[in-house]
């Protein structure tokens, strides 16, 4: 029997592949568990349909992250942050990537995710930084950002 799995089974199948087993396990343990259902004409042409919106929507993410791309990496695109110092210039505390993201969202309205802003350490001196943003899996944005004594 041909069933299209709808979650993905270790050893069987994946989401959305088609494929052939036997009867009983199909009847008996796949569709019984909405792990898979029958593949019908029916069936297989919606899936198909949903293979193309996924296609198209991760298309329009894509553009969508590179125009954000674009726009982070303007040459005016620069986070200023303030922060108290010590007598030998450095931070009282350090600059974490949730900082950060409060900074970009309060300076420009922009919405980042603190887990996007890959920051292998905090910030902790003065100075001007180039911090990476993973917008999309494929788009990754360099952003300036700027810490300056308070």
């Amino acid at each position: 029997m041909k069933v299209i799995f709808l979650q993905d089974v270790k050893g069987k199948g994946r989401k959305g592949e088609i494929k052939e087993v036997s009867d009983g396990y199909a009847q008996n343990f796949l569709i019984k568990k909405n792990l898979a259902q029958a593949a019908t004409n029916a069936a297989v042409s919606s899936l198909e349909a949903q293979k193309k919106a996924k296609a198209r929507d991760d298309a329009d993410a894509l553009a969508h992250a590179q125009l954000l791309k674009h726009q982070l990496e303007d040459k005016n695109f620069v986070i200023e942050l303030k922060e108290k110092v010590g007598s030998d210039s450095r931070l009282f505390g350090a600059i974490n990537s949730k900082k950060v993201a409060d900074a970009i969202n309060a300076q420009y309205g922009l919405k980042l995710d603190k887990h996007k802003i890959m920051l292998d350490n905090p910030l902790k001196a003065l100075g001007e930084r180039v911090v990476p943003i993973r917008i999309h899996p494929e788009v990754t944005a360099n952003v300036r950002v700027r810490v300056s004594e308070a």
